[in-house]
């Protein structure tokens, strides 16, 4: 089965706001089997509404929309799939006891235009919207399958989940085998090279396919497979997981869509270990991608953004002599790198202290190129570890990798540890 989205609003085209919906039904829509091809933008316009469901008839079996069906004049989803396949609108009963109840408990008077919320198209299945007060509609028509949803996620989510999806899985995937996928993450290496790496496996692969992606710092394969049962979809992507490991292991940091942070999170957490940070130019984007993740209280100490000299200087003992003067390395060295990592585990009496500093641009900085970082890893016990880094990007790129870039070097200690 093929499947198209329509997102109905002009602010979705106007940018003020994110098509979220498009991402989540395509994950979902994919899990079930459907192919999702399409994915179309349209503005509160009638006309180009029609003109885009007629398009979608043509390539899609699966017609999905969000958006526009709320109290407004501007809310048209249902009028044009009305008109297109030729049917009357009608008030759904019990969507209308609910709006009247909404406004009867709160005694507010209810405008007429709130009828509108409860109109369905004539021989379809309403589909109840349980935390808003406009109602979806499902509807079969020669061979063609529509679901008509809210826009607002936090309604069409559980929109989808118990009405839309059992509709579809009684009405249109009768004999459809579920798509099963596994996400596999991947840190200190880019996308290229890992393609380069399973390049064999991409071009010779029918199932399970392997698709890889990239985001900063990070890179994602998702391998998927069709199967009958989840326990047979495991033991093909169980396989392909194999091969895929044999190749990256020293790359390969969790095999669930989850950020290198949480993996370190909750490696540490296991391993009663813990870490504090000094940060220059990511001004603390370590310690807040840590924080992000439930638990870290447990294992991390803190930290401190030493953006300035001075900073470095007086809270962290970096000597002067390292940061001014003629044959001073500078702050952008791996001699300050160094010290600062040490000295704020010692300050933190932690087990590891992690220190990046850099030059994050987009100019130059102690006449240092931008995208010139080092890092630095202080083990309790151990020689401190420091790398070069080189990245090209504007200033967030250069800040976000090199936070992920230290990140990767922990995780390969704790998987040394482990």
């Amino acid at each position: 089965m093929k499947a198209e989205i329509i997102a109905v609003g002009t602010e979705l085209l106007l940018g003020q706001i994110v098509n979220t919906n498009a991402r989540y039904l395509s994950r979902e829509l994919a899990a079930m089997g459907i192919d999702v091809y399409f994915q179309t933008v349209v503005g509160d316009n009638q006309n180009r509404l029609s003109e885009a469901i007629r398009i979608a008839q043509g390539r899609a079996d699966i017609i999905l929309f969000s958006g526009g069906i709320g109290p407004t004049q501007d809310d048209l989803t249902k009028d044009a799939l009305a008109a297109v396949l030729n049917r009357k609108l009608h008030i759904d009963r019990m969507a209308m006891d609910k709006i009247e109840g909404f406004f009867r408990d709160r005694n507010v008077e209810m405008t007429e235009n709130n009828r509108r919320q409860a109109i369905v198209l004539e021989g379809g299945t309403p589909l109840a919207n349980e935390t808003g007060l406009a109602a979806g509609n499902a509807i079969a028509d020669n061979d063609k399958y529509y679901v008509v949803m809210p826009g607002p996620p936090k309604e069409l989510i559980p929109m989808f989940e118990q009405e839309a999806k059992p509709w579809l899985l009684q009405h249109a995937l009768t004999e459809e085998m579920p798509i099963y996928s596994r996400m596999l993450k991947f840190a200190g290496i880019g996308e290229s090279a890992l393609e380069d790496r399973l390049l064999d496996l991409i071009d010779g692969q029918t199932d399970p396919t392997i698709a890889p992606y990239a985001s900063e710092g990070e890179v994602t394969v998702r391998v998927s497979t069709k199967a009958p049962s989840e326990g047979e979809a495991k033991l093909k992507l169980d396989a392909m997981e194999v091969q895929i490991r044999e190749r990256l292991s020293e790359h390969l940091y969790a095999n669930e869509d989850v950020p290198i942070e949480y993996t370190i999170v909750t490696m540490m957490s296991d391993m009663g270990l813990t870490l504090s940070a000094a940060e220059s130019c990511t001004g603390g984007l370590v310690m807040q991608s840590l924080t992000s993740v439930p638990g870290s209280a447990s294992m991390l100490k803190g930290g401190i953004v030493c953006y300035s000299n001075e900073i470095k200087e007086k809270l962290l003992n970096v000597p002067h002599s390292y940061l001014e003067g003629e044959d001073a390395p500078g702050a952008v060295s791996p001699e300050v790198a160094k010290v600062l990592a040490e000295q704020i585990r010692m300050i933190g009496d932690a087990d590891f202290g992690l220190a990046i500093t850099g030059v994050a641009g987009p100019g130059y900085s102690e006449r240092k190129p931008p995208g010139l970082v080092f890092i630095a890893l202080a083990e309790r016990g151990k020689d401190t570890e420091i790398h070069e880094l080189r990245i090209n990007g504007n200033r967030e790129t250069v800040r976000i990798r090199s936070a992920k870039a230290i990140l990767y070097r922990l995780w390969q200690k704790l998987v040394a540890i482990d």
